[in-house]
């Protein structure tokens, strides 16, 4: 999987990801759910669907319920875009203020991850297929193998199979932004990291987390 920085968000030099082991560990620690996105048919809007994946190589595996809308919409137009969001926060105004500069004018931003993949989703109805997609989901997701055999012809996923379809998207592009204020002073930066910590409130710690590593990584910002 290619690594690209302008393509699909808008990222700023100091949001970009610094190379395609930082994305892929980041997505290997646990960012597991994002959302497919893909082209509405005519006259009609985009179809967006909240879903579990897993990686394999330069694919993304992915299975949704045969009743579900998006499948018309991918028949029409297999390009597809998915995206993975986590470790965000609100960060008030006050905090981001510069030395002499009253509190109340400081200008409040967003901080977050995210991934943005750029596909050609394959559709897969095979029953076979499907039940190996499902083995391979399952070996993420329920490592400890605590669950029945993927087979077509037993129970309980055999009989099931015929109600899902699956998805194998074919990445042809990342985009990765890591938007933690990397162009403020190392000082500013570890002041916030320390206020998100003491605040704790939702993802405060883990985007206080990816901050202080990327602080470590990039030191003073230069352009």
């Amino acid at each position: 999987m290619a690594l690209h920085k302008e393509n699909g968000m808008f990222i700023q030099p100091w949001d970009a990801g610094l190379d395609e082991a930082e994305w892929q560990t980041w997505i290997a620690e646990g960012h597991d759910f994002g959302q497919l996105s893909v082209n509405g048919l005519p006259g009609r809007p985009p179809v967006v669907v909240p879903t579990h994946f897993t990686c394999d190589g330069g694919h993304l595996l992915i299975h949704l319920a045969r009743p579900n809308p998006v499948w018309k919409a991918i028949e029409h137009d297999p390009n597809v875009a998915f995206t993975v969001i986590g470790d965000y926060a609100f960060i008030p105004g006050p905090w981001r203020t510069q030395p002499g500069i009253p509190p109340r004018d400081g200008v409040p931003t967003s901080y977050y991850a995210a991934v943005q993949f750029t596909c050609r989703a394959h559709i897969i109805d095979d029953p076979e297929a499907k039940a190996e997609l499902l083995r391979r989901q399952l070996a993420h997701f329920q490592p400890d193998g605590d669950h029945a055999p993927v087979a077509v012809d037993q129970p309980p996923y055999g009989r099931l199979l015929s109600g899902i379809r699956g998805l194998r998207l074919e990445v042809a592009d990342v985009v990765a932004k890591f938007k933690y204020d990397d162009h403020k002073p190392v000082e500013h930066r570890a002041a916030v990291a320390d206020r998100l910590t003491a605040r704790g409130h939702g993802l405060d710690e883990p985007a206080a987390r990816q901050q202080l590593r990327r602080l470590d990584r990039i030191g003073p910002w230069k352009p």
